[in-house]
């Protein structure tokens, strides 16, 4: 068994380890090995890779994600190792939040490495065709004078600095402007299509505008109000289960804030 840093090389030979239901990994793997803050490893048995995984660090909180082991090598330990040597890599930086989002498979691993549970996260999915609504003129595009609003506003209800991920998105983003201030934005070409807002009127406006054209959802269960909004929408709750946990100190974070996460790697 032999562990090592993924190559650009390795993302062709990747793909036999896509999950069933996830966004494409080798997409994913790719925007890993292209960012400098983030890490990655796989582990191959021969000259097969038997199991992946990453972790993106942000300021002092770090996510483990992509932890994937081929089927036919399952309960071997090797999803245990990816994280263990993850984890001791994140030791070479000043991290105080460890976090994740656990499938209910992955969920005794995690336990097993320390994580505790945070919350859950509701998944719904749309099961009668959407009702058109009128958006409110508080949602508009981005302008480039709404950057570092937006960037705080993220960390306020994040309680992370994530604006590595969030800047090369930014201007194809829309913002709410409510009462003469930012209370919300969203990106659609960030992950599933990141809502982030700190008011609930600014944060259903802009589920208005994306779900509109998108079928599925993923929301803290904290969220009662985006939820809710779904469900009187055609919106049901599937039985799908994604478990946020957290090793060391969790961030101060608003989860009734997120309307939409980016993705089961980011948060």
């Amino acid at each position: 068994m032999k562990l090592a840093t993924i190559t650009h090389e390795d993302l062709s030979e990747i793909g036999h380890l896509q999950p069933e239901g996830w966004p494409d990994i080798v997409t994913d793997f790719k925007f890993y090995l292209d960012a400098d803050f983030c890490l990655h490893l796989k582990i191959e048995i021969g000259n097969r890779i038997v199991g992946i995984g990453a972790a993106i660090i942000l300021g002092d909180s770090a996510w483990i994600a992509h932890i994937i082991v081929d089927k036919d090598f399952r309960k071997k330990g090797i999803g245990y190792s990816i994280v263990e040597a993850l984890m001791s890599m994140l030791k070479g930086f000043s991290i105080r939040s460890y976090m994740l989002i656990a499938t209910e498979m992955g969920k005794s691993l995690y336990e097993k490495a320390g994580f505790k549970v945070v919350t859950e996260y509701a998944y719904l999915k749309r099961e009668v065709p959407w009702s058109d609504q009128t958006i409110s003129g508080w949602v508009r595009a981005c302008e480039a004078g709404y950057i570092s609003d937006i960037l705080e506003l993220d960390r306020k209800i994040s309680g992370e600095d994530r604006s590595l991920l969030l800047r090369n998105h930014l201007m194809g983003s829309k913002i709410c402007i409510q009462d003469n201030r930012l209370a919300g934005f969203f990106v659609p070409d960030l992950g599933e299509g990141l809502i982030i807002a700190d008011t609930k009127i600014a944060g259903i406006e802009l589920m208005k505008s994306k779900y509109s054209v998108i079928d599925k959802a993923v929301l803290p269960a904290e969220n009662e109000a985006g939820i809710s909004f779904l469900e009187q929408n055609g919106f049901v709750k599937t039985p799908a289960k994604g478990t946020r946990m957290v090793l060391g100190k969790d961030v101060r974070w608003k989860p009734e804030g997120i309307f939409s996460r980016i993705g089961g790697n980011f948060g």
